[in-house]
């Protein structure tokens, strides 16, 4: 069974970082892009981040470009977001994602999403 587990998130004030983490089991992702979304309340779910299979590509809407950075550790069958700068926001339950496929563009389309986590909230207070 495959799973994709969040930690990291939690109540910071703005201004302060973040880095969350997504481990996955089931199956090894060495082969897949991965990318994190999020939701906010009220809000229909969005990408925020995306890699590519071997970690040498990363995009980022312009909306948090700057302040999100998308890294992956295929030997640990991990990926994280590290955010910095947080904005209240950025308030939002995270969500990890991956694609059976290799490249970013794969799963930039939440409909593209293969497999998902349950998320952790990122709560950021002014």
């Amino acid at each position: 069974q495959v799973q994709l587990v969040e930690s990291g998130g939690g109540s910071v004030q703005a201004g302060g970082s973040l880095r969350l983490s997504c481990a996955a089991s089931g199956r090894t992702f060495d082969n897949s892009a991965m990318a994190w979304f999020r939701q906010a309340p009220g809000k229909e779910r969005e990408f925020v981040a995306g890699i590519n299979w071997n970690g040498n590509a990363a995009y980022y809407p312009d909306s948090v470009k700057g302040r999100f950075f998308i890294s992956r550790d295929n030997a640990k069958n991990t990926v994280s977001l590290q955010i910095y700068s947080l904005k209240p926001e950025d308030t939002a339950v995270y969500y990890c994602a991956a694609s059976r496929l290799p490249l970013i563009h794969n799963i930039v389309v939440e409909a593209d999403v293969d497999y998902w986590g349950q998320g952790t909230q990122v709560t950021v207070s002014s």
